[in-house]
């Protein structure tokens, strides 16, 4: 039996969650080991992180570094990067623009006061204005269950992901928007996210409320948080 890919973060979301969805989405069992000081932090970089950061993916005898590598290796490795060249270039295209929403979303929780209102105001813009109406388009321009060709791909698993990161902070976000309700919603389609229901569904690793700024303290350090660059 092959090793199982073992990923390295701190125990929360961050940068590797979209990593664990794609590996859950290809079936693939992996291990977590989780760092809760700045000495192992230290550590790690010292001995195997190639640009001193993390997320890092021990897989196939490799140490992966950068999350857009990572999650292009997982998903040519299981078939989820399309068929030919252009199927890949455009899940690529789709998975860019969603990584970019979430990327809003990720440092979302850091802020606090007016700068956290005027971070929510800049992701309920762009969300409703940018990202969910070009989604919306594809999805009925195509008329498939999914982005690109037939069959699930990366741009899906991080669309799925975006839109369940994006509820939980507005709630009414796929109002208006009814091609990307029903692909969400779709049990049939992706069993391993809907379970009993895709508005209850959450991945065991996210079980855990969203990170706030209470996190920058003794039991997340600093240097774990996103905006330092992890």
């Amino acid at each position: 039996m092959a090793n199982k890919p073992i990923l390295h973060y701190f125990n929360g979301r961050g940068r590797m969650e979209s990593i664990r969805w794609l590996l859950a989405a290809a079936g693939v069992e992996f291990e977590e080991q989780f760092f809760e000081t700045k000495e192992q932090l230290e550590k790690l970089r010292a001995t195997a992180l190639l640009f001193q950061q993390v997320p890092m993916v021990e897989i196939d005898g490799m140490k992966l570094v950068q999350c857009r590598a990572i999650l292009h290796y997982i998903a040519e490795k299981h078939n989820l990067l399309g068929k030919d060249l252009k199927e890949r270039a455009t899940i690529i295209m789709y998975s860019e623009g969603t990584m970019d929403l979430m990327e809003l979303l990720l440092m979302y929780p850091f802020l606090k006061g007016e700068q956290q209102k005027q971070k929510l105001d800049e992701i309920t813009n762009k969300t409703k204005n940018r990202y969910f109406p070009a989604y919306e388009k594809v999805l009925k321009t195509h008329g498939q269950n999914f982005l690109v060709g037939n069959q699930m791909s990366l741009a899906d698993v991080q669309l799925i992901e975006a839109i369940l990161m994006v509820e939980e902070t507005i709630p009414d976000a796929l109002s208006g928007f009814p091609s990307l309700q029903s692909f969400g919603s779709n049990g049939q389609i992706f069993p391993w996210v809907t379970g009993d229901g895709y508005h209850e569904w959450k991945p065991s690793w996210a079980t855990q409320p969203l990170p706030s700024p209470s996190l920058a303290s003794p039991r997340l350090p600093r240097e774990f948080c996103p905006k330092e660059g992890i």
